[in-house]
């Protein structure tokens, strides 16, 4: 795979195919394109040799080549517009959403959910769909549905740790988990604990603020 960048400040350029490149570069004076582009072929050797032929094109078309971010290499080393790639059994290779979008995904969630905010759950929520619906649309291409399972349940894990501290006192929290349906057992163990918000919301909450208490408040799904 060569990956490469493009200063656009010389004219932008189309870079959807690599035949007829010359060409196409003729026509692109006025229309907008994006500035990075990616080029797949069979093996290492080819793409050094489509990288030297794109480089004297993009000379040609008088558009500079930015050399820090043009190199030659596995596809699965690279990431591209938020994407990169996997091998899944059986040798295919599928979508996913590379490791530093996931990584600034996970940022901003924390950020919206944070338990020090003062903002009520339904306003959370509201911010928080917002956010993760517009992301999930953005990456619905991706081919990873255990990744977005295990997100949905670290987001929902968070959640459950808001309610726990905005009940705060033990009593609330007792009478709050046995309204829901919660043993007398497993409501006593979490009121005598009830800073333990993070530990607690992971272990027997789970299955009192379950999946339809989520649905229920609007959590947004990834899955």
């Amino acid at each position: 795979m060569w990956e490469g960048s493009v200063d656009r400040s010389c004219g932008p350029m189309n870079k959807n195919r690599i035949e007829g490149v010359a060409n196409q570069g003729e026509r692109a004076s006025n229309r907008e394109a994006p500035d990075d582009a990616n080029v797949y072929v069979r093996s290492q050797r080819a793409g050094r040799r489509v990288m030297a032929l794109l480089l004297k094109l993009y000379s040609r078309l008088r558009l500079t080549v930015n050399a820090t971010k043009s190199t030659v290499s596995s596809v699965f080393q690279r990431k591209f517009l938020g994407y990169s790639f996997w091998v899944a059994p059986g040798g295919r290779s599928h979508r996913r959403v590379a490791d530093k979008a996931k990584r600034t995904f996970k940022q901003r969630v924390r950020e919206l959910t944070r338990r020090s905010g003062g903002v009520s759950l339904p306003a959370v929520v509201e911010k928080l769909r917002t956010y993760v619906l517009g992301w999930k649309a953005y990456f619905r291409l991706a081919q990873t549905p255990r990744v977005w399972r295990e997100l949905d349940q670290w987001i929902r894990h968070r959640m459950r740790a808001i309610q726990l501290k905005q009940w705060k006192r033990g009593m609330t929290t007792y009478r709050e988990l046995i309204g829901r349906g919660a043993s007398k057992e497993t409501a006593q163990q979490m009121a005598s604990n009830t800073r333990r918000w993070w530990r607690n919301s992971g272990m027997l909450l789970n299955g009192v603020l379950d999946l339809r208490w989520a649905d229920k408040l609007g959590i947004p799904r990834l899955s």
